[in-house]
């Protein structure tokens, strides 16, 4: 089968819909899949070394800007497929040529979580009303809708429409290779890069957005920890964001709590910084799949998590759960940190289950989803 994946909406740091295709694409490669790859100029060495076998086109560099990449998509895009003639062309991050008009060939798209529906308030209104709008009009044409959880699934049919039979749930993986338990002098090798050598501290691993609730988290940690003479630091690991919350919440930190806001970590610091967290706490008000859980899990952390929409599809019994609200993640918080022995035996159930998520198995429901859609067209 000849599949087009249209890379090109990777952000410069594989970020987020970044990681999704990086991890996916080798798989894909070695389960048969002729594999065209349409990325930006700066991705094509890296793609090539990821998929030797896969066909790397690369387009003009000028698509690093969002608004002009969008317009490719909708012209450019169809372009390419009526070059190449692929049995299916996918989408992985929402949108698609909605005029592509080639009888002859499916369209598959991802859609990564339904939250600009249920929980409009954690994006900014013009996000929220170009993704709900993208969301539904790909629901309700596309060939095949790949989702990374049975809740966003459940979640785009309610708010957004569109035939369950035309719906691919695709559990994320994790690359094990990368995310593992590693050694005592690595944790202490990450730790002291961040200033914290020798001192305990509690993660949080995800974009600074509202519904990463992150203000609640940074509160919760002020009251669980707070009256110890040497507590724990706080460090929010990831990209900048928008909530408008976080700075009040950071303000009222007493003086003798250490709060660190590194930003995005390097890859490489990334299994020594989860590793080494006394609790990675993601106490997310609504998540499409909570790929840093999955991440955590397999490097053996002690996870706090809440049990909202697809997080308890990924942490199962392997985790801790809270409500997504102050006192609950303080309580939590409190207990987790004063038991070493409940924190190994969570790590330890993590791995295990971590392990149960592979991106060859996401590539298997990938291509029954291409197959679904090349079939629609035939």
């Amino acid at each position: 089968m000849k599949v087009l994946l249209d890379a090109t909406a990777i952000p410069a740091n594989l970020g987020g819909v970044g990681r999704y295709v990086d991890d996916l694409v080798p798989c894909l490669v070695s389960q048969g899949v002729n594999l065209a790859l349409a990325v930006q100029s700066r991705d094509a060495e890296h793609f090539a070394s990821r998929a030797p076998r896969a066909h790397i086109i690369t387009v003009p560099h000028l698509l690093e800007r969002r608004p002009v990449r969008m317009a490719w998509e909708q012209s450019g895009l169809p372009a390419l497929v009526r070059k190449w003639r692929p049995d299916v062309l996918h989408c992985p991050h929402y949108t698609y040529p909605t005029r592509l008009a080639l009888p002859n060939v499916g369209v598959a798209v991802t859609l990564h979580d339904a939250t600009f529906f249920s929980h409009p308030q954690a994006h900014s209104p013009l996000k929220q009303r170009y993704f709900t709008a993208a969301i539904t009009r790909a629901s309700n044409h596309a060939d095949a809708l790949i989702v990374p959880s049975i809740a966003t699934r459940d979640e785009s049919i309610k708010y957004a429409g569109g035939s369950p039979e035309n719906y691919f749930v695709a559990y994320h993986g994790v690359d094990t290779k990368r995310f593992y338990p590693v050694s005592d002098a690595e944790r202490e090798r990450v730790a002291a890069s961040l200033g914290l050598a020798g001192q305990p501290y509690i993660g949080f691993l995800g974009t600074l957005e509202p519904r990463k609730n992150v203000p609640a988290l940074v509160r919760a940690w002020v009251r669980a920890f707070s009256q110890q003479p040497n507590p724990p630091a706080l460090v929010l690991a990831g990209g900048k964001g928008w909530d408008e919350e976080i700075e009040p919440a950071l303000a009222g930190v007493p003086s003798h709590m250490r709060v660190l806001r590194p930003g995005y970590l390097p890859l490489e610091d990334l299994p020594g910084f989860l590793s080494g967290c006394q609790v990675l706490a993601y106490p997310s008000v609504g998540e499409g799949f909570g790929l840093p859980v999955l991440e955590a899990m397999a490097c053996g952390a002690a996870v706090l998590t809440t049990r909202e929409l697809s997080l308890p599809e990924v942490g199962g019994d392997a985790v801790a759960y809270c409500e997504p609200d102050v006192d609950s993640i303080a309580e939590a918080l409190s207990s987790l940190s004063a038991d070493a022995t409940l924190r190994q035996q969570l790590g330890a159930a993590a791995q295990k289950r971590a392990s149960e998520f592979t991106w060859q198995r996401a590539a298997v429901e990938h291509i029954k989803a291409y197959e679904y859609a090349a079939a629609a067209k035939s």
